[in-house]
């Protein structure tokens, strides 16, 4: 298995259209609407543990985000109706879009060889990507922890100072 090839700051990010319980979402266009940016993440499986916790930061911090100029977009392999299932139950006020294919996580560095309790696996890649006005990566992070990340992603980007 080969690691994907990751986003770094200053690469241009790749354009995407995907599906979303409410049609679908693009980055430029959201890019194009963001005061700052657009905060893309990508998540292995709606419900589960660990997305559900980081979902549900997101969903706290979706105020203080939006207040900073950033638009939040999270990305799984799951159906719409999943995400749909999964934004109602925890009340997430952002967009999920749906990547089925994992074309776009591939493209992210998102989707690759990682380790899974001390196994070697294929898989989605927990991984943050900020696009900035200008459509280029201005923060990747990779195999990022559920608990936590959104706390040190506000402090790089200088929202909790």
């Amino acid at each position: 298995m080969a690691n994907p090839i990751r986003l770094t700051t200053g690469d241009k990010a790749p354009d995407f259209t995907l599906d979303t319980d409410d049609g679908s979402v693009t980055l430029s266009e959201e890019v194009a609407k963001a005061e700052q940016g657009v905060i893309v993440y990508f998540y292995p499986k709606a419900m589960t543990p660990g997305c559900t916790t980081e979902a549900c930061d997101f969903r706290d911090s979706e105020n203080s985000l939006k207040a900073a100029g950033y638009t939040v977009i999270g990305i799984s392999p799951d159906s719409v109706d999943s995400l749909k299932k999964f934004a109602e139950k925890e009340s997430l006020n952002y967009t999920l879009a749906s990547d089925p294919d994992k074309q776009v996580m591939k493209e992210y560095g998102a989707f690759g060889t990682k380790m899974n309790y001390g196994k070697e696996v294929e898989g989605v890649i927990r991984s943050t990507v900020v696009v900035g006005k200008d459509g280029n990566v201005v923060h990747a992070a990779y195999n990022v922890k559920a608990t936590g990340h959104v706390a040190r992603l506000r402090r790089d980007l200088g929202i909790d100072e």
